[in-house]
């Protein structure tokens, strides 16, 4: 597996750097993301510091460059970690999707956050949210970002397993609920799948999303609603 730091572009994600402007790259916001921001929170609250050019961390670097192409590069074949026609997608033992039908449900926090509960006691409801309004209701109550860490693999390509730890600090507000200013984390399992090219093909995940609602939900409720934001803010571009 390639995906080590780079001396290019972000530390931790690959195909960050000017060779992606001049292939055109498509992104959702304009440009490439600016990743400073969330990075810094990783370096100060990260656990766990994995040795240079270890499984651990080109598991790590992997994980969060899959997540950057997922979140703001718009057009299937621009993506690098993945091989878009075999790529399929579940969540805590779902059927799996494809790239496309991942996309129609509102891509991004939407296909991490599908639930069955019912509507009344969803919190978030996915199915009532855009690409759009999910990514500016989570940058707007975590404006650091969510830092994300592996804490833990099991085992190397071409099954990788490993265990996961996002977070961040609710410093603005989620669902009318105010900002706590408090600790968000979520602890989750995780599965990729890659071919004889090193491209993943599968995605699994498991975790209680309840565990992520549960802190956004704790402050009191307010009048207060997320902010109504362009998608071409710069603050958005510098999130993921």
């Amino acid at each position: 597996m390639a995906y080590s730091s780079s001396s290019e572009g972000d530390k931790y994600r690959s195909y960050l750097n000017e060779s992606d402007e001049v292939n055109n790259i498509q992104w959702r916001f304009g440009s490439p993301p600016n990743y400073d921001v969330v990075n810094k929170l990783f370096e100060q609250g990260k656990t766990k510091t994995w040795p240079a050019g270890s499984l651990e961390e080109k598991v790590q670097n992997l994980v969060k460059t899959w997540e950057m192409e997922m979140f703001h590069k718009v057009n299937f074949s621009d993506y690098k970690t993945v091989d878009p026609n075999k790529y399929r997608f579940s969540l805590n033992g779902r059927e799996a999707i494809t790239l496309e039908e991942k996309r129609k449900l509102g891509g991004g926090y939407n296909s991490l956050l599908q639930t069955s509960l019912p509507e009344k006691f969803r919190g978030y409801n996915p199915a009532e949210e855009t690409a759009d309004s999910s990514h500016i209701a989570f940058t707007t109550t975590f404006p650091r970002g969510f830092a994300l860490e592996v804490l833990q693999v099991y085992s190397g390509p071409p099954v990788i397993v490993y265990k996961f730890r996002h977070w961040g600090f609710m410093e603005g507000p989620f669902k009318g609920y105010a900002p706590t200013g408090e600790m968000v984390e979520l602890f989750g399992m995780s599965i990729f799948e890659l071919d004889e090219q090193l491209k993943v093909v599968k995605v699994e995940f498991f975790y209680d999303r309840g565990e992520l609602l549960g802190g956004l939900m704790k402050g009191n409720p307010s009048e207060i609603s997320t902010v109504d934001t362009s998608s071409t803010c710069p603050f958005l571009k510098s999130t993921g």
